[in-house]
């Protein structure tokens, strides 16, 4: 008997021998449940479904590549199966410290009572048929008749079908372990007859460490930051990383150092694109180009170092945003010291600018016939509005300085200066209510008939102290403080005013105007005031809406807040950007941990207002 924690073909006497080399992926396959790495809570619902008795007839194991789908489910045939050769073991169980008498044979894929089909291979009827055919008789050796079916959603939908019933109700002695990395092709009948089981991208921390322990028992030496490279390589996938270290350990011919994996894996330098997030969170185009030419003709590829650039950039992100982040050993020691720096004094809308550009701009790279040329050009976009200000921060200037231009030529220089209110940096538009003109009936239909009276609501069973409203304005605004949108809508959007008395309302409806409302308005505003209300509908013309007033002086505030020299100044500095909405801002909060260089003066939320003002 071999431990579980040593792999079965692993021992020291085949490999001294001719035996042939086999990937690390194979030789360090977890053959027990305390070999697996990242899902502790599968193995924890396992371990009570099997203490309980609760031993479901099916499972479905759903993930990312290389999470260890196919291998958990020979585990699981290997637990319901365990069985000592002195028979001291009962039933399944998760705790298999030896190997059993049926281990070696399920680790290996070739017992004949667990059975492992390839749905990529077998996607007709008649191989599902097969299976349920052979699922009624007995298991020739084993406790259970196992069926492991790998990528299970590849079945045709027959096939799906033709499984059903079997699922529904299988033999006692039969159980199956479904396999998918594509969860969502699987019928939602067919997930409804099994236990399912999500496995998780494994951490790379967790990776690491499982990747040094392997690396000792090879008796390969292997830097730290060399383990953390292929750890975020591998994208959460145990077989990914144990495929890239073996890789490694090739390549190095020695000892695996950090340069020659990024060497490897076409990486830049970790140090260099930290420099070059530098440089362009500087505004120093200049250095810039000289750090991306420096790596492009050492063989860097412009993709990759833009892409390295952006996974930086969302670093210091969460390292803004959760400090803890810097703690995670998967990064080098320079990439966490700076990344804290850097998060302490560029601006969340800073960061975000630069992720955004960097998307766009790999997605030009890869698209563009010359990649270096298009990479400079997204460099010189990101440097370019680093060092630009924006609208709000392009205001504060030209108000402190009079209305005199604003410098942004001299980098940090334009950002350097504090905060200052806005409160008389551009007109604005009051958030009350605008009030509707009085006057005297309409001249316009001066011989039209007399409308009809709506008839007055009845008293109210309780009735409401009387509250005084003097114009149609204070009406509307009644309406929103009760909270009633439909009617304080219909009255902005819908009615003309045609004459006012308190208790007396005389309006003319626009032509999609709901008339049904009119009978409702009399006892509402009885309600509301305490105090009977007429409501008339006119054939005159009446005043305009009051949602079309509005939208007047809207439009009027907008053209004067264009026609201010500092708006004119502000739009030439920022080409394309237009006056969409004129409104009084209270004044801002600065970040109290960002520095001057990196555009001090963003609000703390990270909101962003380029192109508008």
């Amino acid at each position: 008997m071999t431990d579980a924690g040593a792999p079965p073909n692993s021992d020291s006497a085949s490999q001294a021998g001719n035996a042939p080399y086999r990937v690390l992926a194979r030789k360090y396959r977890p053959s027990s449940f305390d070999d697996l790495i990242g899902q502790e809570a599968v193995v924890r619902t396992v371990s009570n479904a099997f203490e309980t008795g609760r031993i479901p007839q099916a499972w479905i194991l759903t993930g990312v590549r290389g999470v260890g789908k196919t291998t958990t489910a020979r585990i699981l045939a290997r637990a319901l199966n365990y069985e000592m050769p002195d028979g001291s073991v009962k039933g399944p169980t998760i705790h298999m410290p030896n190997l059993g008498v049926h281990c070696q044979a399920i680790m290996e894929s070739r017992h004949m009572d667990v059975l492992e089909m390839d749905a990529a291979s077998h996607t007709g009827v008649d191989d599902v048929r097969q299976i349920n055919d052979s699922v009624r008789y007995a298991p020739a050796s084993a406790r259970y008749k196992v069926y492991i079916i790998d990528e299970v959603h590849m079945l045709s939908t027959a096939a799906f079908n033709a499984f059903l019933k079997t699922l529904e109700e299988p033999p006692e002695h039969a159980k199956f372990v479904f396999a998918t990395t594509e969860i969502r092709k699987v019928p939602v009948t067919v997930l409804s007859r099994c236990q399912r089981f999500d496995l998780r991208r494994v951490e790379a921390d967790v990776l690491m460490k499982h990747l040094a322990s392997i690396a000792a028992k090879e008796s390969v030496e292997i830097e730290p930051e060399a383990l953390g490279i292929i750890a975020r390589a591998a994208e959460g996938s145990v077989r990914d990383s144990l495929s890239l270290l073996d890789q490694a350990i090739a390549h190095a011919a020695g000892t695996v150092k950090a340069d020659a994996v990024r060497q490897m894996l076409g990486l830049a330098d970790r140090t260099r694109v930290i420099d070059l997030f530098d440089s362009l969170a500087r505004g120093d185009i200049a250095a810039a180009f000289k750090e991306f030419r420096d790596q492009y003709d050492v063989g860097a590829d412009p993709i990759v170092v833009l892409s390295d650039l952006a996974e930086f950039v969302n670093f210091v992100t969460r390292v803004k945003i959760v400090p803890a982040t810097a703690d995670n050993v998967a990064y080098g020691e320079t990439e966490r010291v700076r990344a804290r720096d850097f998060a302490s004094k560029i601006s969340m809308r800073v960061l975000s600018r630069m992720w955004q550009m960097l998307l766009k701009g790999i997605t030009e790279v890869q698209a563009a016939t010359r990649p270096a040329a298009a990479a400079e050009m997204v460099l010189v976009r990101i440097a370019y509005v680093a060092d630009l200000p924006t609208p709000d921060e392009a205001i504060r200037m030209l108000e402190q300085n009079g209305g005199g231009s604003p410098v942004v030529s001299g980098g940090s220089a334009a950002r350097s200066a504090p905060a200052a209110p806005v409160a008389s940096a551009a007109p604005a538009v009051s958030a009350a209510p605008m009030r509707a003109p009085t006057s005297s009936p309409s001249s316009f239909g001066g011989g039209a008939a007399r409308p009809q009276m709506a008839a007055p609501a009845p008293d109210p069973q309780a009735a409401a102290p009387q509250l005084r409203i003097t114009s149609f304005t204070q009406l509307v605004a009644l309406a929103g403080q009760k909270r009633d949108i439909m009617t304080k809508a219909a009255l902005e959007a819908d009615m003309r005013l045609v004459r006012f008395e308190e208790g007396r309302l005389e309006v003319a409806l626009e032509p999609n105007a709901s008339r049904t409302m009119i009978t409702e308005l009399a006892r509402k505003f009885e309600l509301w005031t305490g105090r009977r209300w007429t409501v008339i509908v006119s054939n005159e013309q009446g005043q305009p809406t009051l949602r079309s007033v509005n939208q007047a002086a809207k439009q009027e505030h907008a053209r004067t807040a264009e026609a201010d020299p500092r708006v004119q100044e502000v739009l030439s500095r920022f080409p394309g950007s237009k006056v969409v909405e004129v409104r009084r801002l209270a004044p801002e909060t600065p970040e109290s941990n960002i520095n001057a260089d990196y555009g001090s003066d963003d609000p703390p939320d990270g909101s962003d207002t380029d192109d508008d003002l």
